[in-house]
C-alpha cells in the first residue's frame, strides 16, 4: 500500500484499477506487456496460434484476478512472464505428452525443460538494458571477441567487458532462478 512518502508504482496503479473494473486498465496493461507475453509464450510453444491464444488466457486471468498480483514480489512484468512461462511449460508438456509413445516421458520432459529454460533466458535476455543486450548480441550471437565488440560498437574495451560481465551475471541469476524453480516444482508433484 502506498504511504504519504511513497508514490504508488505504476504496477500497483494499474492493479487497483483492474481491481475496480476498469476496462481501460487492461487495454493500458495489454498495449504494453502483450508483445512480451506473446513472443515468451511463441518461444516456449513454437506455434503462434497457440501463443495467441495463450496471450488471451493470461490476459483474461489478469482481468478476473489481479489481486493475484503482488507488487510486494516485483514488477508486474516479471509476474506476467513467470504466468505465461508457468502455462506454457504446462500446455508443452501436455501437448508432447499427448504425442509421447509410452516410456519416453522422461525425455520428453528433458525437452520440456531445455525449450523452457532456452524461451526463459532470450526472456532476460531480451530484458536487459538496450546497452547490456546490444553487448551480448554483439559478442555472443555474432562470435565476435569483447575487443571485435568495442570496435564495433565504438566504445572501449573495458566498457565492452563490464557490459558483458553485468549482463552475463544477471543471466546467470535468471538461470539459478529457474532451476531453482525446477527443482521446486520436482519436489511438490509439479505443481
Amino acid at each position: 500500500m502506498a504511504t504519504p512518502d511513497r508514490i504508488p508504482r505504476w504496477d500497483e496503479q494499474l492493479q487497483r484499477r483492474l481491481a475496480r473494473g476498469e476496462e481501460t486498465a487492461l487495454g493500458e496493461l495489454y498495449d504494453r506487456l502483450a508483445p512480451m507475453v506473446h513472443g515468451l509464450a511463441g518461444r516456449i510453444l513454437a506455434d503462434q496460434t497457440a501463443a495467441a491464444q495463450l496471450t488471451r488466457e493470461v490476459f483474461a486471468h489478469v482481468w478476473e484476478h489481479p489481486e493475484d498480483f503482488d507488487p510486494a514480489r516485483g514488477s508486474l512484468r516479471s509476474w506476467l512472464g513467470a504466468l505465461t512461462h508457468r502455462r506454457a511449460v504446462e500446455r508443452l508438456r501436455t501437448r508432447r505428452g499427448a504425442e509421447l509413445a509410452p516410456g519416453r516421458g522422461g525425455a520428453a520432459e528433458e525437452e520440456i525443460r531445455a525449450v523452457a529454460t532456452a524461451a526463459r533466458m532470450q526472456y532476460v535476455v531480451d530484458s536487459l538494458p538496450q546497452p547490456l543486450r546490444e553487448t551480448i548480441a554483439v559478442t555472443y550471437y555474432d562470435g565476435r571477441t569483447y575487443q571485435e565488440t568495442a570496435r564495433l560498437l565504438g566504445i572501449s574495451e573495458q566498457a565492452a567487458k563490464q557490459r558483458m560481465r553485468l549482463g552475463l551475471e544477471l543471466l546467470a541469476t535468471e538461470l539459478a532462478d529457474e532451476r531453482a524453480r525446477q527443482e521446486h516444482s520436482d519436489g511438490d508433484g509439479g505443481r
